[in-house]
């Protein structure tokens, strides 16, 4: 089963459209097996992968997205996201929330969920 799928374990949607919002539920620094990638800049590419593949589940792309909430396990990850920000978005860049936890499901270290814009066009219009 696809880590994108509602199941017992996942009981909510991977992404949900309202209101002309994409509201993508965070998505772990995994890969497809539900394994924890290890690496830093490889931890925040596996969570915007599984992110983006949220997003993907209702028409979404990242061009689409406006916000951004990071979850991390270290906080001085923070370099290394905002290097990844850079290389995924033209400026105007989305907004973006950088939060220390002190723990993520599957020993993931990065959790990423996201707001995008619905429809044709990107968030650019």
């Amino acid at each position: 089963m696809s880590m994108t799928e509602v199941s017992a374990d996942h009981p909510y949607s991977p992404a949900f459209v309202a209101g002309g919002l994409i509201f993508v539920s965070g998505a772990l620094s995994i890969d497809e097996s539900g394994d924890p990638v290890p690496g830093r800049t490889e931890a925040l590419d596996a969570a915007v992968d599984r992110m983006v593949e949220r997003l993907a589940t209702v028409g979404g792309e990242l061009s689409d997205v406006v916000k951004l909430t990071y979850f991390v396990t270290d906080l001085s990850l923070r370099e290394e996201a905002n290097r990844q920000f850079e290389r995924l978005f033209e400026a105007p860049r989305p907004a973006r929330t950088f939060v220390e936890v002190s723990g993520l499901p599957y020993g993931a270290t990065v959790e990423i969920d996201a707001v995008a814009t619905a429809g044709a066009g990107g968030a650019g219009g």
